[in-house]
């Protein structure tokens, strides 16, 4: 009975590592406009990533030295990481960069504010928005509607929580690569591998 059990799940987890692209290229698709937006955000408003960057901490800035040079680094390894890694070209190379990056933002900008990303309902941003918001509904009943009709507002923490997270899921990509059949490393390797065996062959 237990070595059928144990047969059976083996052959379970045979058929489940069968489809493990799947997963890698749900953790592409879902990093690509994670990616995307920051990257955007960076080019587009260039000039105000080097103020933001260089200006000091008294003034909600990084305070960091060469702040163009870095913030041209840090533009261009998100626009090859998102190109990257919709791709599935050279996937492992570029989450290391990016990898890189995710933990300087978790460094520099999100440590501080601890580990949620929304303030939770204990926390002094939220019951400050809380009490504007019942202000509002008592003062002003028809913007409450208006600003609650599609959802209740939420403060933005700003802690680790996001970044912690895409950082685990360019390590899996770092681990495993960008997936079988789904990625052009794969085609790529596949197409080099064959040029390899041909001439041996010969």
């Amino acid at each position: 009975m237990n070595n059928t059990l144990i047969q059976w799940y083996e052959r379970a987890v045979a058929q489940c590592k069968r489809l493990d692209f799947l997963a890698l290229l749900a953790i592409r698709l879902y990093l690509i406009p994670v990616i995307y937006v920051g990257a955007h955000s960076k080019v587009v408003g260039f000039a105000g990533t080097v103020a933001w960057f260089g200006a000091p901490a008294s003034e909600g800035g990084l305070n960091l030295p060469f702040p163009t040079l870095l913030a041209f680094l840090a533009a261009g390894t998100e626009v090859l990481g998102c190109i990257c890694i919709a791709l599935g070209l050279f996937t492992r190379i570029m989450a290391i960069p990016t990898i890189f990056l995710m933990s300087v933002a978790s460094a520099m900008v999100h440590w501080k504010h601890g580990w949620d990303a929304i303030a939770t309902g204990s926390m002094e941003a939220t019951l400050r928005l809380n009490g504007f918001i019942e202000w509002l509904a008592a003062n002003f009943p028809g913007r409450y509607n208006y600003i609650t009709e599609l959802g209740d507002p939420v403060m933005l923490n700003n802690g680790m929580e996001f970044a912690a997270t895409y950082f685990v899921m360019l390590l899996v990509l770092l681990v495993y690569g960008g997936g079988r059949y789904v990625s052009l490393d794969y085609w790529l390797t596949r197409a080099v591998n064959r040029g390899a065996i041909r001439p041996q062959a010969a």
